[in-house]
């Protein structure tokens, strides 16, 4: 590098530096985190905690190390999609684009394992990871920086989500349940619970399915024509009749196109829509009919 180069390096870092206190901060709702390792000395570990069941944290010019532990403020039983509890937390990460000048572990019971490695120029974007972990159960972040001669343009950043053990069907990386059991038909306890937890239940036709080899999923693109109920703004469109939205599922499931209406219930995973369970709607409509008859419906659904 020139000694311009060299220069200009040092006015940014010094520039950067007179401003670290504005760069290392919670968000007001203690979900996030940006800071810059500037201040911080080398072999240094700087404590964090976030008490949310999503949020960021930014590392700018990473330097020394961070802990951060996740206490989110979660009901103290988790509750499955079929009813069944076990208090099983299971928590996913992912990384930007950008991730660079620092390692990303697991810390379980003083226990390090490696999640996200420090990326080339060239490589790939990182993946989701996933890990799970039950109550009492000592689980932190790690971020161990590496050694860089020019810190200028490294940023380690990255999402997390926490959730009860129904993401473990949304899981891409940690299997906590087999594939198989991943992809298997919901029954119909399954699916009425579904209709009352998920953060999306639509009607609709599948027009097409892509498959995400980087994603390691298959993106269904869906032609909604009844939206009982949506989180955000998934399944949009000018038509009164229909709408249009992507849903998300493990590629090994197999997922083809085909005719027919389905009920599409499921998830939202770093904005996106992730499947759970998805009846042809004549069954469900059976399904339901017959619980309804019976007083076993949990929750009220306006099925035509």
């Amino acid at each position: 590098m020139s000694g311009s180069g060299l220069w200009i390096n040092a006015i940014w870092i010094l520039l950067f530096a007179l401003f670290d206190v504005a760069f290392s901060s919670y968000s007001e709702d203690q979900c996030s985190w940006r800071g810059s390792g500037l201040s911080q000395q080398q072999g240094s570990v700087e404590q964090i905690s976030l008490h949310c069941s999503e949020g960021t944290l930014d590392w700018l010019y990473p330097k020394g190390a961070l802990r951060l532990t996740l206490s989110p403020r979660l009901p103290s039983v988790a509750v499955g999609p079929g009813g069944s509890s076990s208090g099983l937390i299971t928590a996913c990460v992912k990384p930007s684009e950008q991730f660079h000048g620092a390692q990303l572990y697991l810390e379980r019971d003083g226990v390090l394992e490696l999640l996200v490695g420090d990326r080339l120029e060239s490589s790939p974007p990182p993946r989701v990871r996933c890990f799970s972990r039950l109550p009492g159960e000592r689980v932190a972040l790690f971020l161990q920086a590496t050694p860089h001669q020019d810190i200028s343009r490294r940023i380690a950043s990255f999402r997390y989500e926490l959730r009860g053990d129904w993401t473990a069907r949304l899981s891409l990386d940690s299997n906590p349940i087999s594939s198989e059991d991943a992809c298997r038909p919901c029954n119909n306890t399954e699916i009425l619970m579904a209709v009352c937890t998920s953060d999306f239940v639509v009607r609709g036709n599948i027009r097409s399915v892509v498959e995400d080899d980087n994603l390691r999923a298959a993106v269904i693109k869906v032609s909604a024509t009844r939206v009982f109920r949506q989180k955000y703004a998934l399944f949009t469109g000018n038509s009164r009749l229909t709408s249009r939205g992507e849903v998300r599922t493990l590629l090994q499931c197999g997922v083809k196109p085909g005719p027919g209406s389905f009920l599409f219930t499921g998830r939202v995973h770093f904005g996106e829509a992730w499947l759970g369970c998805a009846p042809r709607y004549k069954d469900f409509q059976r399904a339901y009919t017959i619980a309804k008859a019976a007083q076993q419906i949990p929750c009220e659904l306006p099925v035509d």
